[in-house]
Parts: C-alpha cells; sequence; structure tokens
C-alpha cells in the first residue's frame, strides 16, 4: 500500500457519485390498470395433507376428527381395531364430516378415506366394494 491509497481526498473522487432523480409530485401509477398479474405459487397456500391412521380404541377418533378440523385429509385403516368399536368410529367420523361439510369413503374392505370441504374425492372404487359402511369381517 502506498500514501495515496489512505488518501481521503483520492478515495473520494474515485468513489461513484449517486445520480439525482427528478422530483416527482407523485408516485408513479401503473399504465395498465386492468392488467392483472397472479402467482402460480403462492408461500402463503399451505400444502395439503394427508395423514393415515390405525385406531387401536375408540378414543382415536378423537385425534382423527382434530386433523378433519384443521383441514388435513385422513387415511384410517381399520384392520387392527374390534369392529364394534371401528363402527362406533365410523359413526363419529360420519358425524364430524357432515358438520364440516366433507366427505367419507370406504377405499378397502377396512379402509375409510375422510376428507374435511376443501377436498375433493373422484373415482368409483366405493361402488365397486359394495357401498355399505358395515364392518363385519368374512372369517
Amino acid at each position: 500500500m502506498d500514501a495515496e491509497d489512505d488518501d481521503p481526498e483520492t478515495v473520494a473522487t474515485t468513489a461513484p457519485q449517486p445520480t439525482q432523480a427528478a422530483p416527482q409530485s407523485a408516485p408513479s401509477k401503473p399504465q395498465f390498470r386492468g392488467n392483472k398479474v397472479v402467482s402460480m405459487s403462492n408461500p402463503n397456500e399451505q400444502t395439503a395433507k394427508i395423514v393415515v391412521y390405525e385406531p387401536r380404541i375408540y378414543s382415536d377418533a378423537k385425534e382423527i376428527g382434530t386433523n378433519l378440523l384443521n383441514n388435513k385429509a385422513v387415511v384410517v385403516n381399520f384392520d387392527r381395531i374390534e369392529n364394534d368399536a371401528a363402527t362406533r368410529i365410523v359413526d363419529f367420523l360420519t358425524g364430524t364430516v357432515f358438520a364440516i361439510n366433507g366427505e367419507i369413503r370406504r377405499v378397502g374392505e377396512q379402509i375409510f378415506l375422510v376428507t374435511p370441504a376443501n377436498f375433493q374425492i373422484d373415482g368409483a372404487l366405493a361402488e365397486n366394494l359394495g357401498n355399505d359402511f358395515d364392518l363385519q369381517m368374512t372369517e
């Protein structure tokens, strides 16, 4: 380093000078008011979630219902619970989806898809299973 680099006058003369813009009386307005651009990805939007449950006792229905109230779809597998408790849970969930304008669909022999109002279920799998909601297993 030599002495010229430390000189404040040299530094001040070599630094870029800010340009001054013409003073404006009001902020500029967009020229095209009818042209709206919509972002395809909204960072405030949450991703939809599907939760999978295998209830073991009737009190697990409360947790499933809470997920529905939080706008999450739930897949419920009743393979590991007695038929009486599974029927009670289906009755509880049927009331829950009625209250929130959701849907409950059978997607397997012991598997149900329960969705809140912001989900749409397409397909005819329930028709292939017989459309009945009784949980009697063939033994």
